[in-house]
């Protein structure tokens, strides 16, 4: 039997489980994927809204990507949201260190559901010229 086949999913984290990476592993778990996380930021949001974002320094963001990349590897990566230009930037420059053959799908998380931002206007240009480019889906 194979092992099965293993997802690194880097985006914010939401508390009512309907989005974000709660949602990834939940879908990583229905499809018999193992899934694996880096936070980019912490929510506080429920189904009638976002009320507070904190999003992660970039440096421990890829703190959190060099763990996984290092000791347990992936066979692909999907990005959501990302918060500051800075931290699209450091992504773009750890996954091209580390898994620059892994295939990405790029889920740029920009607005919540109910138009709260989720990525700063400065990020969208950032994303488009650093992520957009090695993203496979």
């Amino acid at each position: 039997m194979s092992p099965p086949a293993r997802l690194l999913a880097i985006a914010g984290s939401d508390p009512s489980g309907g989005a974000g990476l709660q949602a990834d592993l939940k879908t990583c778990a229905a499809f018999g994927v193992y899934g694996m996380t880096a936070v980019t930021a912490i929510t506080v949001q429920n189904t009638l809204g976002v009320s507070h974002v904190e999003v992660l320094s970039a440096d421990l963001v890829v703190a959190q990507i060099r763990a996984v990349l290092e000791d347990m590897g992936t066979d692909v990566i999907k990005i959501g949201m990302l918060g500051r230009a800075e931290t699209v930037e450091a992504v773009a420059d750890v996954l091209d260190e580390l898994a620059p053959e892994t295939p990405i799908v790029l889920d740029p998380v920009m607005l919540a559901t109910s138009g709260g931002r989720l990525l700063e206007e400065k990020a969208v240009n950032t994303l488009k010229q650093h992520l957009l480019p090695m993203a496979d889906l």
